[in-house]
């Protein structure tokens, strides 16, 4: 499994993939700002993208409406410290197909990938 991992925070970034390679994802791809996070979904096979929203040059909401409006279908899992209804909602209508909110631990990463990847019969 491949999986594009989007966060500002270089820490962040490393705790992601952690809590993925715990699961056994080691094909990790990484990004530092939606710019980036877009570009990738375009050129990169990806089975996954866990996407914070609140970041530099383009927010993660912006780069999942610019990966949505693409035709891009890959599962994105939202990770982020937005955490009020309203929000998670607009998520959802953009095109999220799942949401974690930071702080978490591995292990509900873990769970929040398998369930998006069962959905999709990846």
């Amino acid at each position: 499994m491949r999986a594009l991992v989007v966060d500002d925070s270089a820490v962040m970034r490393k705790i992601v993939t952690g809590a993925l390679g715990k699961m056994g994802v080691t094909d990790v791809v990484q990004a530092s700002d939606g710019k980036q996070a877009v570009a990738a979904a375009m050129t990169e096979e990806l089975d996954v993208i866990l996407l914070d929203w609140n970041m530099p040059n383009m927010s993660g909401m912006d780069a999942l409406r610019a990966i949505r409006a693409a035709g891009n279908k890959t599962p994105v899992i939202m990770v982020t410290t937005e955490a009020e209804r309203s929000r998670v909602i607009e998520a959802v209508r953009a095109g999220a197909n799942n949401y974690i909110v930071k702080p978490f631990k591995p292990d509900l990463l873990a769970t929040k990938v398998q369930e998006t990847l069962a959905k999709f019969g990846n």
